[in-house]
């Protein structure tokens, strides 16, 4: 559905070139070298983006005694006969960079360790944050903030020295729309910060490398973007002889890198980071799963402890390592515990961390199976990834669980650490940081958080979009494959799925992503799979074992055509879900009811006795503001329906009550109820 996360930039830059001054024809700078220096050589690939429209870089070198050619595609960096290779801005939009660099990843290593110097201009991170060709055991990762203030960091270094300085920054009085820095570094290792956006130097935009003799400098700058198609200048004469100064310092660099006279590299240490958790995760009755990322370096804090404690005083302790091979998080299984019981709970190093504050949090443990209880549990989809009171409603409600349903959050590419990264930032949100330090949350994804908008299973980058699941997630089991290893081990897993039980509730998150059209049907061999097999013979086992009074089988799709030209819904795989009912009815399932996400709209549709009773679909869509009101479409099953910003699911399961009832209210984040449904279990196939 609509992208929540991913927001491209829209610039004001049409006719900037008519109101400034023509610079294409200035000369270059006389030579810096002396005359018996040759000039140095540059390699470069260039693009001209869809937003700025603006290229300049092969322009600046050349105006500041570079000799320029093309970078040559068909060969490797060492073949280059070049000094420099330099990519522009944006390059990374267009498939010539993505393909060189992954293609030539050995011989950019080899071109810099025999003297050369590497420059990547800014490129966009949802198509590569991890500038993935650094050898060990250099790093540099892009995030997806965008500033116009640049501050000279090292100012001794001969790339920064030469820039003219105007009230502590550089690179000013550029053209507005056109930001001086886009997708700053958000982490490194192993590289020296040369240039920041922030005074304090955090947020770098330039960063140098040494491998060999040689150096790599990654940049989130844009200072190339200074000429039109027709070769005018978008900037201020100013801001352009600023960029012809920066290429100007960048040729006595690279002369200098060949001559082995460079300044040596002092790597600038990455600070600490700010802790991402705790959450929450799996809780039943005797046990629970707790996770974060503490933000803390795990080669010098590798051992952690979680103490939890009841409100009787009872207590117990576990351990877990943190490791980089999560992204640094650590996952924490807890035994021991007494269900239908509150505990408490501090996360704190093993070893000393001056300054480290504990991470702490609280959950109640799930009521023993079969005994009379009343759960209240929330669930959502399409969640914000900006601070947002809905969360608060939530645990004002009362819930005491939670159910993320898919779109939560919004990542919008394969690539690890852009993954990696949404899911952090998203789990940062203060109103949802509190949420899930509080109570069990579970999760599953849909379109947007498996990689895009309406994408399948062939999705070339679902290996990494899982793995970030899995590091920020504290299920119990994420699909299957691996589930028997390590948590640092998994990474040969197939898909997301399942399932959780709380008192009288049990809930199965399928998921229909990793494993859709990706061969022939279990249920139809003429047709696509959703499920795939493995899956489905997981469902139907788990299924007709369940002794829960109410079984919510749950995805981030909805069960019905969504009315549009997409194709990511139950209808498009009407004989797997026709085969899921068939089960039901046959088996004498009682107690089921499905629920969707995904479609921006909350409604509730009965189906009457397609299972031997009727049979519900709750949607609940979404929490963030944005509504689709063409999806709300007609159905003969539709009962209620609403188009509402902020809006989340109640499920309240009471057993204390004869007969037994599912209560299921939508309730946006100023606590109105938008409608609701309520059911007994007689309703629900279970005898009188």
């Amino acid at each position: 559905m609509t992208n929540e996360g991913i927001h491209r930039r829209s610039f004001v830059v049409g006719g900037v070139a008519t109101t400034l001054t023509a610079l294409a024809a200035t000369p270059a700078p006389a030579q810096t070298t002396n005359a018996d220096t040759p000039a140095p050589r540059a390699a470069v690939l260039e693009f001209r983006d869809p937003w700025t429209r603006a290229t300049g870089l092969a322009e600046l070198l050349r105006r500041a005694g570079f000799s320029v050619t093309t970078l040559d595609l068909t060969q490797p960096a060492t073949a280059q006969e070049a000094d420099l290779i330099a990519f522009g801005s944006f390059t990374n939009n267009d498939a010539p960079y993505t393909t060189y660099v992954a293609e030539h990843a050995a011989s950019l290593g080899a071109f810099v360790k025999d003297g050369g110097v590497v420059l990547d201009l800014a490129q966009s991170d949802q198509l590569g944050a991890n500038v993935s060709y650094l050898p060990s055991p250099l790093q540099a990762v892009r995030t997806d903030t965008d500033y116009d203030t640049v501050h000279p960091v090292a100012t001794g270094h001969p790339l920064v020295s030469a820039l003219p300085v105007t009230s502590g920054r550089v690179f000013t009085g550029r053209a507005a729309g056109v930001w001086v820095s886009w997708e700053t570094l958000g982490a490194w290792q192993g590289m020296r910060v040369l240039l920041a956006c922030t005074t304090t130097g955090s947020s770098p935009c330039l960063l140098e490398g040494a491998h060999g003799s040689g150096r790599f400098l990654v940049s989130s700058l844009s200072v190339d973007k200074c000429f039109d198609s027709a070769g005018a200048a978008i900037q201020p004469e100013a801001a352009v002889q600023d960029s012809v100064t920066f290429a100007t310092a960048l040729a006595g660099y690279v002369t200098q890198v060949r001559a082995g006279t460079a300044p040596a590299v002092v790597p600038t240490p990455m600070p600490s980071q700010t802790s991402v958790g705790p959450l929450v995760g799996h809780v039943d009755e005797v046990s629970a799963r707790i996770w974060a990322r503490p933000g803390l370096d795990p080669a010098a804090h590798p051992d952690w402890q979680c103490a939890v404690r009841s409100a009787s005083g009872a207590s117990v302790t576990a351990t877990g390592r943190l490791t980089t091979a999560n992204d640094q998080t650590l996952l924490l299984d807890v035994t021991g515990l007494t269900a239908d019981t509150e505990y408490e709970f501090t996360i704190t190093p093993q070893s000393d961390a001056a300054g480290f504050t504990p991470l702490t949090g609280s959950f109640t443990t799930a009521p023993k199976a079969g005994q009379p209880a009343v759960v209240t549990m929330g669930m959502g989809s399409c969640a914000p990834s900006t601070p947002n009171t809905v969360w608060t409603r939530i645990q004002d409600e009362g819930c005491d669980s939670f159910v993320l349903l898919g779109d939560t959050p919004y990542i919008d590419s394969g690539d690890l650490a852009v993954a990696r990264t949404k899911h952090r930032e998203f789990l940062m949100q203060p109103e949802l940081a509190r949420l899930v330090a509080s109570m069990p949350v579970w999760g599953t994804w849909d379109d947007h958080d498996f990689g895009g908008n309406g994408i399948d299973g062939s999705f070339a980058g679902k290996t990494n979009t899982r793995t970030a699941f899995v590091d920020h997630r504290a299920n119990a089991t994420f699909g299957h494959g691996d589930d028997d290893k390590p948590l640092t081990a998994r990474t040969a897993g197939q898909g997301l799925y399942t399932s959780f039980r709380r008192g009288p509730v049990e809930v199965f998150l399928l998921d229909p992503r990793w494993f859709s059209n990706t061969g022939a049907s279990w249920a139809d061999a003429t047709k696509p799979t959703c499920l795939g097999k493995v899956q489905w013979e997981w469902l139907r086992s788990k299924l007709t074992s369940s002794t829960a009074t109410f079984k919510a089988i749950a995805t981030g799709m909805i069960w019905d055509d969504k009315g549009n030209s997409e194709s990511d819904d139950w209808a498009t795989y009407q004989h797997e879900k026709d085969a899921i009912l068939d089960l039901i009815k046959n088996e004498g399932i009682p107690g089921c009811f499905l629920i969707g996400g995904d479609i921006h709209v909350s409604r509730a549709l009965n189906y009457g006795q397609r299972v031997g009773y009727d049979l519900w679909q709750y949607i609940v869509s979404p929490l963030h503001e944005r509504t689709i009101p063409s999806l709300n479409i007609p159905h003969p099953s539709l009962v209620h329906s609403a188009v509402e910003p902020h809006v989340f699911l109640k499920l309240v399961a009471d057993t204390t009550v004869s007969p037994a009832t599912l209560t299921a209210t939508w309730i946006n984040r100023e606590g109105k109820q938008i409608f609701k449904v309520s059911r007994t279990a007689t309703d629900l196939g279970h005898p009188a």
